[in-house]
């Protein structure tokens, strides 16, 4: 669960940098937008990025929270809650889906079935990092 201070930064800086770790055991870094969600963090990916097939193989994971200045940040570590298609609740997906958008982007999407259909053709999925562990130079 994030606390009151985690979650009102994440809603006021969403450019992030997600590590996972690959099969040889070498991390693997990416560059996430992010949105408080649920009980973590959220974005999404296609089905084809490394870091979808890492996360399922391995769900550990920390995601490094900047401002955009990035002298002030928060580090989560925990796993990944990963939800896509044809392992995932059609409905849940397609919440978190909806839910990390307005989250990340800070507003509503002017046509939610258009947006709908697009995340099914981009093979979206949802990934929600659930921390363990929290830090960084915000009041965690």
């Amino acid at each position: 669960m994030l606390s009151a201070n985690v979650k009102e930064f994440v809603s006021d800086n969403h450019q992030a940098v997600l590590t996972t770790f690959r099969k040889n055991g070498a991390a693997q870094m990416s560059i996430v937008t992010v949105g408080a969600y649920g009980d973590g963090v959220g974005f999404t990916t296609t089905e084809d990025r490394a870091k979808l097939h890492n996360l399922v193989r391995d769900s550990r994971c920390s995601l490094l929270v900047s401002k955009s200045d990035w002298w002030g940040y928060v580090v989560l570590e925990g796993r990944a809650k990963v939800l896509r298609r044809g392992e995932s609740d059609d409905d849940e997906l397609r919440d978190a889906l909806r839910g990390i958008y307005r989250a990340a982007s800070g507003q509503e999407h002017p046509d939610w079935e258009e947006y709908d259909r697009a995340m099914v053709e981009d093979r979206r999925a949802a990934i929600i990092v659930v921390p363990d562990h929290v830090y960084g130079t915000t009041a965690v």
